[in-house]
């Protein structure tokens, strides 16, 4: 890359991440002054248009295969923040996220005043706390979405799933919905551009994100799976065959 194409890059680049801090400023304060006077579908239509238009201002492109389901718990692989946007924009969710989150800048606080569901790894209690939350929001007919990995990876092969917030949608007596994410580069090629992985930072990612050219994520809603009565591990090892086999045949 020559010092001309280097510099086009950089610009690109720092433009798109000036138009995100703009946009994170505009959902603050929509959160912030109308949020509040919203009733429940409203809330998911502006949660829906704002993670669609953060996925624009990034430069990533969504796709969504597969049909929308009425209700339950949606499970699905992690490779980056994006995802939870990703999943927004199609099937607006209270997600379940680690208590760290709520430091994160500007992220953080929207996430803590949008039906956000935090779990301290740490406090037995706390878990469930977030258990019971989790069937009272699923039993009222919400979507509540969950990475049962309980980390990102790179995309390449999905790692074990933690079978405990699965029991949830047993105790609940709703569907489980396995979602496959996979980001492509602009030739179809899988991308790790936007994997928040091992040592970095969330602004590294969102460099790593804004530099690239051609990034699009496909969103696939599979079949859903029946919990009835059954086995959390069961169900949990289903979902995650469910998602592995679809990315697998996906590369």
């Amino acid at each position: 890359m020559n010092s001309r194409t280097h510099w086009r890059a950089w610009l690109r680049a720092s433009l798109r991440l000036t138009r995100v801090v703009m946009h994170f400023v505009g959902g603050l304060l929509t959160v912030a002054l109308r949020y509040p006077f919203c009733d429940d579908p409203e809330k998911l239509t502006l949660k829906r248009r704002w993670s669609a238009r953060l996925l624009h201002v990034l430069g990533i492109s969504l796709k969504v295969v597969g049909e929308l389901p009425r209700n339950g718990l949606v499970v699905s692989n992690h490779i980056s923040f994006t995802d939870v946007f990703a999943i927004n924009a199609c099937l607006p969710c209270s997600f379940v996220a680690k208590d760290d989150v709520r430091r994160w800048p500007l992220i953080g606080w929207l996430a803590k005043n949008t039906d956000t569901l935090f779990l301290d790894r740490g406090s037995r209690r706390a878990a469930q706390r977030a258990q019971l939350e989790m069937v009272e929001h699923l039993r009222a007919g919400k979507h509540i979405a969950v990475f049962p990995e309980g980390t990102t990876s790179n995309g390449d092969c999905m790692l074990p799933f933690h079978s405990a917030l699965f029991q949830s949608a047993i105790d609940a007596a709703v569907d489980v919905r396995p979602i496959a994410i996979c980001y492509t580069d602009g030739a179809g090629a899988r991308s790790h551009a936007a994997a928040y992985i091992d040592e970095m930072t969330l602004l590294d990612c969102f460099w790593s994100i804004a530099c690239a050219d051609g990034i699009a994520v496909t969103v696939t809603l599979l079949p859903s799976l029946h919990a009835g009565d059954g086995d959390r591990r069961h169900l949990s090892a289903r979902a995650h065959h469910a998602i592995s086999h679809h990315l697998n045949q996906l590369h």
